[in-house]
């Protein structure tokens, strides 16, 4: 009896700690920010109401604000970091360094105060520290109220004015913004140029400047009939001179950008879906044209990325000419624009594949920046082989970046904290190629329908609450029925490697002894494919043991399918028996579908010459 009550109580202990895992507690923001801007000297005065709600079980005595623009400073820990990595960030470089006071940017917090009262708090280059006389309680709901001026820098990375492409406010990561604590504790980290991490909640931004200058940027423009500039659908007399004041609101979202430019063209589209695309760019004679044909392949795109990742829950979404290259922000994004056609749609469609796995999951990517740029760059590649036929398939160019980091020596692990790769060549091939690489190959382990189920299961889980890869790895354990413990432990933890080979084959009138080794460190299950001279292929299908189940492989395409006995990872060689002779084989080859990310392939194929009845691999 006692017996029959311990199995009952783990019962509903995991089913209680799966269900607290799906329904992870997030803190809440409310903003409302009204800002004026001074064009002459880049510069704005701001005033923030901030309803902060703490909705963990820990009493809160300090809490923190990123102030971004504090890095665009000589000596800053951007500027150094740059100036000593040995790969800097072009454009980057020492520029910092060489801005004089004018270019400088920064946030200076003139006061703030929780419920009235003013507390006090410390600027530590990007981070403002607060400490609070009386905690914040769990479950407490309480307003932060700020003033600050802030001077915009000119532009040199994401943020700034006057831009590469001659645009005036390129306005991200602009404002005091409450840094996140979650169940990992806070995330107060120094700006140097990577990742963020914020919360969720809904802002009400207002931002008054000059009449001429039109804004793209997150959120619905709620005045749009008194603003005109395109975003009103009725005929609207223009305001000529004086100030204007754009009313923004943005609901469930962790963060607010946007951009001003008194020449910006504004296009939008309506989609069938409900979605309203929008779209502000210079005038140029030599890409308008691109510009013009960007809104049908966004519609598509948008299509798409629905179909593969799951549903778009907002109602906008605008891609501004601004920035540095391409930069994602809830329901905007900022690109460079002078490109031609493809490369308009590429950096829009990566751009706007981060609203999936940036804006709405939204890992902490500075701790995982692999669970979107990989992700995200996954999508990417599966969208754009949708729209340009053609190609050497979706995910070519991320393996082929992913040996190439491999062979120079110099990866870093996945786990690896986003500031802190040893160069930027490091992070960007494990957050971008090789998190994709990682998703790409999970199809090859459990098989590609239930990693493709697993993605839409994973979005509709894990939306609006920060998930991790722990999160992630569930999903798609509970998905195949496959274990996957060793999987992510090995290519997210370690830098070891993956090669299989094919040692040897020996074989008479009726059998053949195929021989397999495992050479690299890493295991994985092994697919085999065998070629016979009259024709026939066969597959073989070898799971790990550690694996505990195996990928559905019935609706491959061979003459038969067999599912082999699995593989013990302790176990350097293989040995498969075939029932043909092997004088009727044509040829052996590992990894047919070359989705595993072997490092050496040339041991994967071997094709037998007439006669041969044994060979042995030295």
């Amino acid at each position: 009896m006692k017996q029959f009550f311990f199995l009952l109580s783990s019962v509903l202990l995991l089913q209680l700690s799966a269900s607290a895992q799906q329904q992870r507690w997030q803190q809440h923001v409310d903003y409302e920010m009204d800002i004026k801007m001074d064009v002459k000297k880049h510069q704005y005065e701001g005033r923030q109401k901030l309803v902060y709600t703490n909705n963990s079980p820990e009493s809160l005595d300090k809490v923190f604000y990123h102030l971004f623009f504090n890095a665009f400073q000589p000596g800053s820990m951007m500027d150094v970091r740059s100036r000593t990595i040995a790969d800097p960030d072009p454009r980057v470089g020492d520029r910092i360094a060489a801005l004089s006071e004018e270019e400088q940017g920064w946030i200076k917090v003139k006061r703030l105060s929780m419920n009235g009262k003013e507390v006090s708090f410390e600027t530590v280059g990007t981070i403002l520290e607060v400490s609070l006389e009386q905690a914040i309680a769990p479950g407490e709901q309480v307003l932060f109220e700020m003033v600050w001026d802030a001077q915009v820098p000119l532009q040199i990375r994401r943020s700034g004015w006057n831009n590469a492409e001659g645009i005036e406010f390129s306005m991200t990561q602009w404002y005091p913004k409450m840094c996140e604590y979650d169940y990992e504790g806070w995330h107060a980290n120094p700006y140097i140029g990577r990742e963020f991490h914020g919360v969720w909640g809904d802002f009400k931004v207002n931002i008054t400047l000059p009449s001429e200058y039109v804004i793209g940027g997150t959120g619905v423009l709620k005045n749009a009939q008194e603003i005109g500039h395109g975003y009103s659908d009725g005929p609207i007399e223009q305001k000529v001179g004086g100030e204007q004041t754009w009313q923004w609101v943005a609901e469930n979202v962790h963060d607010f950008a946007w951009a001003a430019d008194p020449d910006y063209q504004h296009k939008q589209l309506k989609s069938e879906s409900g979605v309203t695309f929008h779209f502000l760019y210079q005038d140029d004679p030599e890409f308008n044209a691109n510009w013009e044909e960007l809104p049908r392949f966004v519609d598509q795109a948008f299509a798409l990325l629905s179909e593969h990742c799951g549903e778009y829950p907002y109602p906008q979404y605008t891609i501004i000419q601004g920035g540095d290259g391409g930069m994602e922000y809830p329901m905007a994004t900022l690109i460079t624009g002078k490109r031609n056609l493809r490369s308009l749609v590429g950096v829009s469609v990566h751009e706007a594949a981060h609203s999936w796995y940036q804006g709405v999951l939204a890992t902490n990517e500075s701790l995982y920046e692999w669970m979107d740029e990989g992700f995200t760059s996954y999508a990417t590649s599966i969208v754009m082989n949708e729209l340009f036929e053609g190609g050497l398939g979706p995910h070519h160019y991320a393996y082929q970046g992913y040996y190439r980091l491999v062979a120079d020596g110099s990866e870093n692990p996945l786990i690896t904290h986003a500031d802190h790769y040893q160069t930027n060549r490091a992070y960007g091939t494990a957050a971008y190629s090789k998190g994709e690489v990682l998703l790409a190959q999970l199809g090859y382990i459990i098989g590609a329908e239930a990693r493709d189920a697993g993605i839409l299961s994973y979005y509709d889980t894990w939306k609006y609450k920060h998930p991790n890869p722990t999160d992630f790895k569930r999903v798609m354990e509970m998905q195949s029925g496959i274990e996957l413990d060793w999987y992510f432990q090995y290519f997210m933890n370690t830098t070891l490697t993956i090669d299989y080979g094919i040692k040897g084959i020996s074989g008479g009138k009726k059998n053949t002894s195929l021989i397999l080794e495992r050479v690299g460190d890493m295991p994985m299950p092994v697919d085999v494919l065998v070629e016979l001279k009259n024709g026939e292929s066969h597959f073989y299908s070898i799971p790990l043991r550690m694996m505990r189940g195996s990928k559905d492989f019935s609706a491959y395409e061979y003459t038969s399918s067999t599912l082999a006995a699995d593989w013990p990872w302790t176990h350097p060689e293989y040995e498969l028996e075939l029932p043909f002779a092997v004088e009727d084989i044509a040829s052996v080859q590992i990894d047919p579908s070359a989705l595993m990310a072997d490092i050496d392939q040339s041991n994967n194929f071997f094709e037998l010459i007439e006669g041969v009845r044994y060979f042995i691999r030295p």
